[in-house]
């Protein structure tokens, strides 16, 4: 999965609460996705936009962070509706 492709899922499944390498100050209940130091992370916050304990995961390749992200930016829209 490309970038492009998960920006195309959002918008074609009005997926909210993502973070797609968006340099900013995390917000409440949002998945996010960041490249740090040549490795990808895909981590959860929480009501006060703090990291989850535990929902960070470590991806090598950008194509493995892109899936797991929009994998669990789905289930956080149903979560939330």
């Amino acid at each position: 999965m490309t970038v492009e492709e998960v920006k195309q899922i959002i918008d074609e499944e009005s997926l909210k609460g993502g973070n797609l390498f968006e340099k900013r100050e995390n917000k409440e209940n949002e998945m996010v996705i960041m490249n740090v130091a040549e490795q990808w992370l895909v981590y959860a916050t929480d009501e006060r936009a703090s990291k989850i304990t535990g929902s960070e995961k470590k991806f090598k390749t950008e194509e493995e962070a892109l899936d797991n992200f929009i994998t669990r930016l789905r289930a956080l829209n149903v979560l939330k509706n």
